[in-house]
């Protein structure tokens, strides 16, 4: 874009967003895209504002797991998952799933919603695949571009849905045709709109231009061998992926000769292809999963590489398709959406009369006549809409309402009575009775439809709340493994795997309070692996490290299944054994240390023989807290090493490294 273009196209972009109707960022991402305009914002008070919405968590975490950032170690906290995938990726996945959330369905009958999220989700995960062979962009950001190329195609739908329907309508043959009647009915197209709007939310000015302009026809993109060429030609290859997710199954070989050839344009062939297009639709079936679309049916690329050459597609020119037309081929008019409709009437003239209106409307149909049927057929059947006759054969339509009411099934369902008259006091009485609308008899039929589309309204609202329900329970579940999972690593020992020194500590106050309670013994042991620091000067770190680990092995094996081993220190273990006095402890202990020395080390030709110190320390009156009771076990330690080193004898262990043979002790 050229200086007064850009101004141009802000000036259009200032007219439309003072409709009021432009789609925009809400919520935790509008906190976010607040909180990251300047560069002082710390990851910790990013983190408070992300932890506001835990869909959005589980999203971010999932993001830096591995579909925005392969060969990463496992994210599980919301301050790590920032770290990995750094602020401006963090702001452009909040501002796209913020849009999802709130675009999924919209006033513009000939829009493809299902489709447009679907197809956008296909590029965001095809982007990230491609700009890993690339390298034009760092993966994560590449998501982002590609989940939000599509923009304007929402932004014209939801500010104009008649008349982009309209548009939709009379350029379903091609995009050429859409952008050209875009361009007279509102002076901009989709692609234009699109740049403008990445470059106000604050997306590069790079990743704004290509949006603009890579479904343009090749001359009009940046010269060959740039960045932004190649970004061009990624994007434009991401949305041959994308419009996958928009054609019938049987029709997916035939895009293969454009996809193939873009992606030759990127030196991007054979069965490196094969694998980056596996990719790509395999993650966005995960994240179709996450974000709860309809799941994706694309076969392997492999497979519709074989069927397309079978099948003997139509040429493809140097020019390919896909390089020289629009990214966005406009889609037909989605099916209109359906009800599931009981009608509750005794009168079998006037179910007759409801149930032919609803089923020419294309509505699916169920009948009952009385409260005890239908109260079985609510629940059976799960209705979207009811319509209840006032009076039935067996009591009052509102008590049949009421009951509805006060279940799980009932307080979802829009209900429409149908009465005789228009009393005002008995219709105030129908709504506190929990009814949403009335129609009164005779039925005009365009009246019941109207005010059934009014309900459907409801209903999809009702839907929305639950998906967005459900979607929480479903991360907060997740969080709660990844956080169990951290507490498991943070009370761990990494080399050993036996509990760490903050595990054993908070044991030991565990037993200590019952211990007092209950005023039964415990004993705490410390023992530690004698000459260690010779081990590792002699053999290295590595030896040492495996030594400390061998030993920690024979112990647990040694212990019994009601004694706590950690591993304290870096040559220290530390054993809690509740319910035993010191006589019992100390049998323990030289069971214990009969074991390591029985067992020794031993890696390729080198074997030691190991031995261990013990300290034992049992609770008693004139302890104040269990950090003493550790202490007496550490100084008893100290006191057995001592009474070793008095007699004169090594404290280390014993070498049996054999050496081309010789066996030297």
């Amino acid at each position: 874009m050229t200086g007064n273009a850009s101004l141009n196209g802000l000036s259009k972009l200032e007219r439309l967003r003072a409709t009021g109707n432009l789609p925009s960022p809400k919520g935790v991402a509008l906190a976010i895209m607040r909180a990251t305009q300047g560069d002082d914002i710390s990851i910790a008070e990013l983190g408070r504002i992300i932890k506001t919405d835990p869909a959005f968590v589980g999203r971010l975490i999932k993001a830096a797991n591995g579909h925005l950032g392969y060969g990463r170690h496992p994210i599980a906290s919301v301050q790590d998952a920032l770290m990995v995938l750094g602020l401006p990726a963090v702001r452009a996945l909040a501002l796209g799933f913020s849009l999802l959330s709130s675009h999924r369905s919209g006033a513009c009958q000939s829009f493809d919603y299902e489709g447009f999220w679907a197809s956008s989700l296909m590029r965001a995960t095809a982007m990230q695949a491609i700009t890993l062979r690339t390298r034009a962009a760092p993966a994560d950001e590449a998501y982002c571009v590609g989940l939000l190329s599509r923009i304007g195609e929402l932004a014209m739908a939801t500010l104009y849905p008649e008349q982009y329907g309209d548009l939709l309508r009379l350029s379903a043959a091609g995009s050429d045709e859409l952008v050209a009647r875009e361009q007279a009915a509102f002076a901009l197209d989709h692609r234009e709109l699109s740049g403008l709007m990445l470059a106000d939310w604050g997306m590069p000015r790079t990743f704004a231009q290509v949006v603009a302009v890579h479904g343009q026809p090749e001359h009009a993109w940046p010269a060959d061998g740039s960045r932004e060429a190649t970004l061009c030609r990624s994007l434009a290859l991401a949305a041959e992926l994308g419009r996958l997710c928009e054609t019938e199954r049987s029709e997916h070989a035939r895009r293969v000769p454009s996809i193939v050839a873009l992606a030759s344009s990127l030196q991007i062939d054979g069965a490196e292809l094969n694998e980056t297009c596996d990719a790509a639709i395999r993650d966005c079936s995960e994240w179709s999963s996450l974000l709860q679309l309809a799941p994706v049916q694309i076969d392997a690329f492999s497979s519709l590489v074989e069927r397309s050459a079978v099948a003997a597609p139509e040429p493809v020119t140097q020019a390919a398709p896909a390089v020289a037309a629009p990214t966005d081929v406009a889609v037909p008019p989605p099916a209109k959406r359906h009800m599931r409709v009981l009608v509750v009437e005794s009168d079998a003239a006037v179910r007759a009369s409801i149930r032919t209106l609803l089923h020419d409307a294309g509505h699916e149909v169920h009948e009952v006549d009385t409260i005890a049927q239908a109260a079985e057929a609510a629940i059976l059947t799960q209705p979207h809409l009811m319509i209840v006759e006032w009076s039935l054969s067996d009591g009052s339509g509102l008590k049949l309402v009421e009951r509805l009411r006060q279940t799980r099934v009932g307080r979802s369902i829009y209900v429409l009575v149908l009465t005789s008259h228009e009393n005002e006091q008995r219709l105030v009485e129908a709504f506190e009775c929990g009814v949403d609308d009335f129609i009164t008899k005779p039925i005009n039929g365009r009246v019941l439809l109207a005010r059934m589309r009014a309900g459907l309204r409801v209903v999809k609202l009702h839907e929305e709340i639950e998906r967005d329900r459900e979607e929480i329970r479903h991360f907060a579940s997740e969080l709660a493994v990844s956080n169990r999972r951290l507490q498991d690593v943070a009370l761990t020992d990494v080399l050993t795997a036996l509990p760490n020194r903050r595990y054993f500590i908070d044991r030991v106050e565990q037993e200590w309070s019952a211990a007092s309670r209950s005023q039964r013994p415990m004993v705490c042991m410390a023992i530690e692996v004698d000459g260690l620091a010779q081990i590792r000067s002699t053999y290295g770190q590595m030896i040492g490290d495996a030594v400390v680990k061998h030993v920690g092995s024979v112990l647990k094996q040694a212990l019994r299944t009601h004694d706590v081993l950690a591993r304290t220190d870096d040559g220290v273990f530390s054993v809690l054994c509740p319910d035993t006095d010191v006589q019992g402890a100390g049998l323990v202990a030289e069971r214990l240390r009969q074991q390591v020395e029985a067992t020794p080390f031993r890696v390729d030709r080198l074997q030691l023989r190991i031995a261990v110190q013990i300290g034992l320390a049992q609770r008693n009156s004139s302890m104040s807290a269990p950090e003493t009771l550790i202490s007496e076990a550490s100084s008893e330690l100290s006191a057995s090493k001592g009474a070793v080193a008095g007699t004169g004898r090594a404290a280390g262990f014993a070498l049996f490294a054999e050496r081309e043979g010789v066996v030297t002790h």
